[in-house]
């Protein structure tokens, strides 16, 4: 006080005295009770070791405090600690951990040693990196550093971890534990053949690292998830629980664990109460009850503009969030000029049986028949099952509904688009289907207001031009071009974009490059995001798999259509075409 150490019992005869107003040391002074019990509370706990409670404290404190009359000098372990969890530049970088198959880019490296350093602490955080950056691999690192030993009191013999994803991602987290933690046991809690019971439930896990499921199952099963101890709750997509009063968020924030991880590329959707909710989950009690937060922020903020309040909010929440940017410049210099990623989605059921049917009925046929009727007859299967894919409406041509809920790789994506839309980032959808893409154009016009423009095979040469020229404009806001992948996979500029979606497979990689090209080329200024939507469990995958396993040959086994695939033997093809009904999966 005034520039003088103040000893624990002087403290407390201030926190006791009866009026605001005490003569102090030749001083009169006014003193804000109610904070300095708080703070004699904190300096207890510090006694005790920097745990939880005391972090959290002094974070809040220091986050609520008016700089004008208030002022923070720390030991330098305290200081160093509460610096690295509000300065990201000045976090250490840790090693990439034994068993991980490939290596952490620079940024990624930091942000394990940031969640290595939360969950020391006792504290919950938000991995908020912008799409393309990695939040999944960096989650994975993490649970092999632990088993590495890096983390007291931990080993592959604890409890496991429980993810919590959207249906539609499930198959993904799945296909990426496998791809750079192979040393990571994995399993999938989800389907009607799920375990039912405790006893059940909890042999299928017993020797897991990881147990992966969705909302929906956490919600049905949360009974059975809360009688499991598990070493951490990660939620990916967190935004899917932004609704606090919804059956779902209950159903989450119910499951204990020392501790919770949420995983969002968009931590605050529409309002500022999206983020009080994802604090209830994380750090339940930080931001206040939701009323008081709604007085304290979201009102004052969001009506009046009122810049204290937003720093304050700033302050509180920044310590626990790990937001970076790909336009930030020691990002950009992490990243290579093009990701490319594969996004596995499984099959709904209605979908695998008309993969099904499609299968058997050509089973027979393909064995009877000879030269071109039989090439004619394998690449009109090829055509039925892609389509299949993509979207029953698509198959069954019937103007039935296009939704989400018939379709994971079309939920997949349009979670994907949402989130790129946030980033005021313009993108590129390819289809070789001219029906698919009118079905996409429509939905886009009617889920986003930013421009949607659709380039196929029947667009005159002066709307070409015209769409071309509208998205390519600087000062145009961000918007989608859905093109066929033969009309628009060649001889255009599309620089604007920096995401590329590919929803269904044309495969000859060289034919999807040069469509990818229309973003990645001379002009492109920000690292071009290319994804590519594969479904399990189907010819999609498996032939996915084969052009990759002959990547370096594949541009003399794989021509620049699908008549490779013709030469097949009988047998061959039916394996290729099989349904591996495990890829099923419904909502």
């Amino acid at each position: 006080i005034g520039g003088e150490p103040v000893s624990e019992d002087e403290w407390r005869d201030l926190v006791n005295a009866n009026s605001p107003l005490v003569h102090f040391r030749g001083e009169w002074m006014e003193l804000d009770h109610q904070q300095m019990d708080q703070m004699l509370e904190i300096w207890r706990q510090q006694d005790q070791g920097y745990n939880q409670s005391t972090i959290e404290g002094l974070l809040k404190r220091i986050g609520e405090a008016d700089d004008e009359f208030e002022e923070f000098v720390f030991d330098d372990v305290l200081d160093g600690i509460l610096k690295g969890l509000r300065q990201i530049e000045d976090t250490r970088p840790v090693d990439d951990p034994p068993g991980l198959n490939g290596c952490l880019r620079p940024y990624q490296r930091k942000g394990l040693s940031w969640l290595a350093t939360q969950e020391a602490l006792g504290l919950n955080p938000c991995l908020a990196d912008d799409m393309g950056l990695g939040k999944t691999i960096q989650v994975i690192a993490l649970l092999l550093h632990e088993r590495a030993g890096n983390e007291p009191g931990t080993g592959a013999n604890g409890p496991p971890t429980l993810l919590i994803a959207p249906t539609s991602v499930l198959s993904n987290w799945l296909r990426e534990v496998e791809r750079f933690a192979p040393g990571l046991k994995c399993m999938i809690h989800h389907g009607s053949d799920r375990a039912a019971g405790p006893d059940e439930f909890g042999k299928s896990i017993a020797a897991k690292d990881i147990v992966i499921t969705s909302f929906t199952i956490a919600r049905k099963d949360c009974g059975l998830l809360r009688g499991q101890r598990w070493r951490r709750i990660v939620v990916d997509e967190a935004q899917n629980i932004k609704n606090p009063k919804s059956a779902q968020a209950k159903a989450v924030r119910s499951l204990d664990a020392p501790s919770r991880i949420a995983m969002t590329g968009t931590p605050i959707e529409n309002r500022l109460m999206d983020m009080w909710s994802l604090f209830r989950f994380l750090n339940p009690g930080y931001l206040g009850t939701e009323a008081q937060f709604r007085r304290a922020y979201e009102l004052p903020i969001q009506r009046e503009n009122d810049q204290i309040r937003t720093r304050q909010l700033q302050q509180l929440v920044q310590p626990f969030i790990l937001r970076r940017l790909k336009s930030a410049k020691s990002i950009i210099d992490d990243l290579p000029d093009k990701v490319e990623q594969k996004v596995y989605c499984n099959l709904t059921k209605e979908q695998a049986s008309l993969y099904q049917a499609v299968v058997e009925d050509v089973e027979d046929r393909v064995a009877e028949s000879e030269g071109m009727a039989r090439r004619g007859l394998i690449l009109s299967t090829l055509m039925k099952l892609k389509q299949v894919c993509n979207h029953p409406a698509q198959f069954l041509q019937d103007e039935s509904a296009f939704d989400e809920g018939r379709s994971h790789k079309l939920a997949r994506m349009n979670e994907m688009i949402e989130e790129a839309l946030l980033e005021s980032a313009s993108l590129l959808v390819f289809t070789q289907f001219t029906e698919i893409g009118e079905r996409l154009e429509t939905q886009f016009r009617e889920r986003h207001s930013c421009p949607v423009h659709y380039l196929h095979g029947g667009t005159t040469r002066r709307r070409r031009e015209k769409m071309i020229e509208s998205f390519q404009d600087p000062d145009s806001p961000a918007g989608i071009f859905v093109l066929s992948l033969r009309a628009g996979g060649v001889g255009i500029t599309l620089t604007q974009a920096n995401h590329v979606f590919h929803f269904d497979r044309w495969w000859n990689p060289a034919v999807e490059n040069q469509a990818t090209d229309r973003a990645y080329r001379i002009g492109q200024q920000k690292t071009v995001f290319a994804h590519k939507m594969v479904t399990l469990g189907t010819l999609e995958e498996r032939i996915d798999e084969m052009i990759e396993s002959k990547r370096a040959l594949a541009e003399n086994i794989v021509g620049t259509d699908e008549n490779w695939l013709t030469e097949m033997d009988n047998d061959s093809f039916r394996k290729l075409i099989a349904l591996n009904r495990q890829a099923i999966m419904e909502t």
